[in-house]
């Protein structure tokens, strides 16, 4: 089940985060670390109302920002940051639960999003080393675009994707 995120969810969420950085980490994915994501991220997210959960058994089992805010960066793609996206942050999976279709539940969710708002263009960007992330996105219909860099992250790389919807503006 994939629902809006609570407050109250936020315990469960930081938990998962913590299972996920050692094995992003270990995969040479310095992405997160012990600072970001915060409880104070999320709780930023789920007070704007877009902050999303997948749950098993429930069990957060899952976890998707599904945003406007578009980095000024992603015009090192060539991508138009004036137009207005659904953009994908903080997308996780617990590693107890990875290989169910998790991600992808979340990804349709960010797709749901976009249909019921009338958007038709939603972006992802990931880090250059996650190598799951790379594979799903082109399976759940997104173009690659390009790596950027991103300044609040110096010395990383992240890989930008694009999906266009059919729907009329």
């Amino acid at each position: 089940m994939i629902r809006l995120a609570l407050i109250s969810d936020i315990p469960q969420i930081m938990r998962l985060v913590k299972e996920v950085v050692p094995v992003m980490r270990a995969a040479g994915n310095l992405q997160w670390d012990d600072v970001y994501p915060n409880p104070q991220v999320f709780e930023q997210d789920i007070q704007a109302g877009q902050l999303w959960v997948a749950e098993v058994d429930g069990e957060i089992a899952g976890v998707s920002a599904i945003t406007t805010e578009q980095y000024p960066e992603y015009a090192q793609v060539g991508l138009d940051i004036n137009e207005e996206a659904i953009v994908t942050h903080r997308l996780a999976v617990s590693p107890r639960f990875q290989g169910r279709g998790i991600a992808a539940a979340l990804m349709q969710q960010a797709e749901d999003v976009a249909i019921d708002r009338n958007i038709p263009i939603l972006r992802v960007d990931t880090n250059s080393q996650n190598l799951a992330t790379q594979k799903l996105f082109p399976k759940v219909g997104y173009e690659y675009k390009g790596e950027i860099t991103l300044q609040f992250r110096p010395g990383l790389k992240f890989v930008c994707f694009e999906k266009r919807l059919s729907i009329q503006k």
